[in-house]
Formats: structure tokens, C-alpha cells, sequence
């Protein structure tokens, strides 16, 4: 493991700007001239100063601009709706898509969210996505302020698809829409695409207990993000949740077992389904405060060590969201502090390595995937902690709030920027960001510009293109640099430039904490 490496960012012209007005109001107070200045020259000086501090994008304070990459880390997931687009939709390039999904079933799987670059629905890490939007509201919905209208819809979006997949036919819970292998031969945009829309689903007699289980999770999870603001939609969201979670805990197998080759090696279940019964469980007992959920979860005996959380391995979250003050759950705090002590640099269990720049690094393939969603578990449970001024050790590192938020922070800048190579690896964020991404719809014509059909082999060309991406898919975060800090900012290199549902979904509550406690 790499020591971590605090990077010192070059000073930004909006910053020489503002230091210099702040010169200026100081000598202007040190001087007879001062007592003599007119309001005008007051005025002046104060709008020298504050107009520096309000370029959007870039540093605010030392900061970056969390309240912007907040809003755009949700206007995101227009983006990567498909269906019949609202009316307010702002992601313009995009048009209506897969307006005839499930009908290969006789059954209506219109709308969703594609899950990255390409044009499939994969409900596995979309109902991840759902459920990690949905925690970010629900932890942090007070601080999400003006966007929080926006969150929900995004929210909605999703789980509007998800109860067409789970009540629509008795037995069966679909999964997918989209043949994987085809879409992945194509480059074109999804309001062209040609490619069979298959439909896929588990049932008694194929189990996926792990994609049941996370279903499961994001519909309760979204039920308590709606309790007030939509008590019928609440009520039918947690309904599905409850029969899903039946589903999962009767009839249990992996999905991609069942499904064969389908799924793998896009969405494989790689840490089984035990993680995905504990997560929908913990999430069905937050929403019901239901004790049977509870007590299924302790005949799971689910006490694997782990150091990660993906839309794959839920263990480390499912233990987050079971902590309480209810001194009964306190074998999930323990186990919550352990992952911690896995993560943070300094700690004698840490298996966690660090780039020198300072960013977690866990895995080669879209590292910030772990980075975002790592940071926002360190953020909640230092939340947690905070106002009992709880302190835990691993091994002789003593670990406070501050020790969890402040390394959670310095991976949410690094995203932003702050990095080796000043480099914003969110789409439209700053100065500097990625221009080449791997997606489809973001490097091809948008409708309003090239309204003929780009076939499947056409589409090609703008793949191959040195050129930037057409479109700008705004909030976007794409995979994320090597371990060396470096990013080559390559369409091909989709392992680095493709973004994904969620990667952005547990960076909304990061930055809705952070914009509340920084400003903007």
C-alpha cells in the first residue's frame, strides 16, 4: 500500500482573483482613502470578491463546486433514461427509445435506465442504482436542497421499471431487456437500435435470489424516500418489495447461473447471493421495522470479511444500513468498523491500496465504481458516529468522524480534480474532463442533427473518431484513471471511459453532505 499523498492544486485564476480583492478591501480599510470611499468603491471591491467565488465548475474556497457537481451527478441519469422521454427533459440529444421492450413477452418493460454506454437494461445493477439513489435521499435529504425534486424523479424512474418487473406476471421477475452479446457488436444510438430485445426473467424453477434480493432493496428503499411525499406510491413500492423478498428468500440460486452464459461476463453474480438476501432484508426491515426481516438475517450467519461494495458484493452496505442506536445491532456495527479498518490507510488490517495521488484503488475495471461507492459508506457512518463522539480503533490508528470524512472527501475531489493531473472525471464538470467516453448515444449524432437511421456497423466510425464525443453527457463518471493516477482519455478504453448508473448514484449523497457543509 502507498502512503497517501496530499496534492497541492495549482492556484486557479478565479483564486489570484479573489486573494487580490481581498488586498485590495484591506488596504482600502488601512487608510484615510478608506474612510473617504464612496459606496460605489465598496460595491466594487465586494463584487471583485464575489464574483470569483462563483464560477461555476471550479474551486469555491479551496473547494470544488459541490453544489454543481450535485446537480449534474443527477441531471446525469436523463441521459441514460430509455422509454418515452418527459417533457422536461434537459439531456436534449436524447429521444424516445425501446418503446416496444417486453413485448417479445407480452408484457410492457418500457422506460429505465440503460446501465452505461451501451443500450442494454440490466435490472441487476439498475436495482443497485435505485437503491443507492434512494439511501442517498434518505440520509441526506435535507441537505440535497433544490435538487431534491430532481432525485426523486430519478428515483422514479427507475422504480416505475422496476415494479412493471416484478407484478406484471405471477412467478416470474424479469432482469433484462436487451440481447448483451448483439448490442456490444453494434455501435448505435438506442433510439436506432435494431438489435433483438430479448427479454429475460427468473422464476421458481430458474431462482436469482441475488438480482430478487437487490430488487427487493430498491423497491423498499424507494418506498421510504416516497412515504411522504407519495404515501399510495409508497405503499405500492413496498408491496412489490415484500413479494420480491419472498421471492428471493423461497427460491434460492444465482441468476447467472440460471440464465447461463446470458448475463456473464457483463453482470455475473461473483459473491453469490447471501449478500443480496442480507441487503434486501436489511432494506425491507428499514422500511417495515418488520422484526422477521431482522431475524432472517442472523439465521444467514452472513459474517464474510470484506473490503469492497459494488453493485455486486452488498455485505459492507447491508451492515451500514442495519446500524441503529438499537443496542440489539450492535454485532452490525462491529462488523461495519472492521470494513472501515479495511479501508483506511494507516490501519494494520488495511487492504486497501492507494494510488500516489491518493485514490483508493481496487480494481483495474472501472476503479471508481468502489471509490464512489466506498466514500459514501465511509460518509454515513461517520454521520453515525458524529454526535455521540463514538471513536473505534484499528489497531493502533485511533479512527474518529473526522478520520472517515476526511478521507471520504479527498476521494470526492480527486473525482472533481483535485489530482495529479487536474483532471475532472466528471463529464462537464470543470475545466478539464473527459471528451472521448465510451457510450454510444454521447459520441454519436444526436436525432435533431442527423435524423436518418445510423445502422449498427455505421455507427463505427465515430467510435473509431480521434474526434471529442458529439454530445456532452453531463454529470457523467467514467471509470476512472490507472493505478499510476493516469488516464488516457481513450473511447476504447472502456474499462476507463465508460460511465455507469452506478458509479454516479452513491456520489449524489456524498455531494449533497458536502455542498451543505461547504456551500457552494
Amino acid at each position: 500500500m502507498r502512503n497517501e499523498v496530499k496534492q497541492q492544486i495549482p492556484m486557479q485564476n478565479s483564486q489570484r482573483t479573489m486573494l487580490a480583492s481581498i488586498n485590495i478591501a484591506i488596504r482600502c480599510s488601512n487608510t484615510n482613502l478608506a474612510r473617504k470611499m464612496t459606496s460605489m468603491k465598496l460595491l466594487l471591491c465586494f463584487f471583485l470578491f464575489a464574483g470569483s467565488c462563483f464560477l461555476r465548475g471550479l474551486q469555491v474556497l479551496g473547494h470544488p463546486d459541490y453544489a454543481d457537481a450535485l446537480a449534474k451527478s443527477i441531471l446525469f441519469f436523463q441521459g441514460q433514461r430509455s422509454g418515452r422521454l418527459p417533457v422536461d427533459q434537459r439531456i436534449t440529444w436524447r429521444s424516445n427509445s425501446g418503446l416496444s421492450d417486453g413485448s417479445a413477452a407480452n408484457v410492457d418493460l418500457t422506460g429505465g435506465y440503460y446501465d452505461a454506454g451501451d443500450n442494454v437494461k440490466f435490472g441487476f445493477p439498475m436495482a443497485f442504482t435505485t437503491t443507492m439513489l434512494s439511501w442517498s435521499v434518505i440520509e441526506y435529504g435535507k441537505r440535497i436542497g433544490p435538487q431534491l425534486g430532481n432525485a426523486r424523479a430519478a428515483i422514479r424512474w427507475a422504480a416505475d421499471y422496476l415494479l412493471k418487473c416484478a407484478a406484471q406476471s405471477p412467478g416470474r421477475l424479469y432482469v433484462g431487456v436487451g440481447d448483451p452479446s448483439t448490442d456490444h457488436h453494434c455501435w448505435e444510438r438506442p433510439e436506432d437500435m435494431d438489435t433483438p430485445r430479448t427479454v429475460y426473467w427468473v422464476s421458481q424453477s430458474s431462482p436469482g435470489s441475488d438480482v430478487a434480493g437487490e430488487t427487493a432493496a430498491a423497491l423498499a428503499a424507494a418506498s421510504v424516500v416516497f412515504r411522504v411525499a407519495d404515501r399510495s406510491y409508497s405503499k405500492q413500492l413496498l408491496a412489490a418489495a415484500r413479494m420480491v423478498m419472498a421471492f428471493a428468500m423461497q427460491h434460492q440460486g444465482r441468476y447467472s447461473d440460471s440464465l447461463g452464459g446470458v448475463m456473464c461476463p457483463f453482470y455475473c453474480s461473483y459473491s453469490g447471493f447471501k449478500d443480496e438476501l442480507l441487503w434486501g432484508a436489511a432494506w425491507l426491515f428499514r422500511a417495515t421495522n418488520d422484526a422477521f426481516y431482522l431475524n432472517y438475517t442472523r439465521s444467514l450467519a452472513a459474517n464474510d470479511d470484506t473490503d469492497i461494495f459494488s453493485w455486486d458484493n452488498k455485505f459492507a452496505g447491508a451492515r451500514r444500513a442495519f446500524v441503529d442506536k438499537d443496542s440489539s445491532l450492535a454485532q452490525f456495527e462491529h462488523q461495519a468498523e472492521d470494513f472501515m479498518c479495511r479501508i483506511l490507510p494507516g490501519s494494520s488490517s488495511s487492504s486497501t491500496q492507494y494510488t500516489t495521488g491518493g485514490l483508493m484503488y481496487k480494481q483495474s475495471s472501472a476503479n471508481l465504481q468502489y471509490v464512489t461507492s466506498i466514500s459514501f459508506l465511509l460518509f454515513t457512518y461517520a454521520k453515525y458516529i458524529a454526535p455521540s463522539k463514538h471513536t473505534f480503533t484499528c489497531g493502533n490508528l485511533m479512527v474518529r468522524s473526522s478520520t472517515l470524512k476526511s478521507l471520504a472527501k479527498r476521494q470526492v475531489d480527486y473525482i472533481l480534480g483535485q489530482n495529479p493531473l487536474n483532471l475532472s472525471y466528471m463529464v462537464g464538470f470543470g475545466a478539464r474532463y473527459p471528451r472521448r467516453i465510451h457510450h454510444r448515444g454521447s459520441s454519436l449524432p444526436s436525432m435533431a442533427t442527423h435524423p436518418s437511421r445510423i445502422g449498427c456497423q455505421a455507427g463505427f466510425q465515430y467510435y473509431s473518431s480521434s474526434s471529442p464525443n458529439l454530445n456532452i453527457l453531463t454529470g457523467g463518471i467514467v471509470g476512472g484513471p490507472d493505478q499510476s493516477d493516469a488516464y488516457s482519455d481513450d473511447r476504447g478504453d472502456y474499462s476507463r471511459s465508460e460511465p455507469a448508473t452506478y458509479i454516479n448514484a452513491p456520489l449524489v449523497g456524498s455531494l449533497a453532505y458536502l455542498a451543505a457543509t461547504y456551500g457552494s
